[in-house]
C-alpha cells in the first residue's frame, strides 16, 4: 500500500467516525470542496462545509438507520494526491440488523495538504 493509500484509508475511516457520532462539522471536515455525490439518479454539489444538511442525521434516524459500517474500500487507483476506492458499507439499526448493503465508488484528493473526499458515487439512496 502506497503512503497516499494509507492516508486516504485512513481519512475513510474518519469519515465514517465522524458520520456514525453525527458530528455534521467532524464529517464536513472529511471532504475537500467542492465535492460531488451521485446517488438516486442526482448529482449533488457540496460547495463548502455549510453546504452539508443539518438534518441529515434526523432523517436517517427516522428510516432506522443507527450506524453504519464499511464492509470494504479497495483502493482502485492512485497517485502521489489522488486515490479511487471501490467500496461498499452497510446501514444498521440499533439491534444490529441490516437496512441495506450498498457499493460505491469514492475519490479521495490531497488539497492543500489535506485529505478529504472530493466525490463519491452511491447506490445508496
Amino acid at each position: 500500500m502506497t503512503e497516499s493509500e494509507q492516508q486516504a484509508t485512513l481519512l475513510l475511516d474518519e469519515w465514517m467516525a465522524a458520520f456514525n457520532a453525527r458530528d455534521v462539522d467532524r464529517w464536513a471536515a472529511t471532504f475537500n470542496y467542492p465535492s460531488v455525490r451521485l446517488a438516486s439518479g442526482r448529482l449533488v454539489i457540496f460547495e463548502s462545509a455549510a453546504s452539508h444538511r443539518r438534518d441529515l442525521f434526523e432523517r436517517l434516524s427516522g428510516t432506522g438507520w443507527d450506524h453504519s459500517a464499511w464492509d470494504h474500500h479497495r483502493a482502485l487507483h492512485s497517485s502521489g494526491d489522488k486515490v479511487h476506492f471501490d467500496t461498499r458499507f452497510t446501514r444498521y439499526r440499533a439491534d444490529g440488523s441490516t437496512i441495506g448493503t450498498y457499493d460505491s465508488i469514492y475519490i479521495v484528493t490531497r488539497q492543500d495538504g489535506h485529505w478529504g473526499v472530493a466525490g463519491r458515487s452511491s447506490f445508496a439512496p
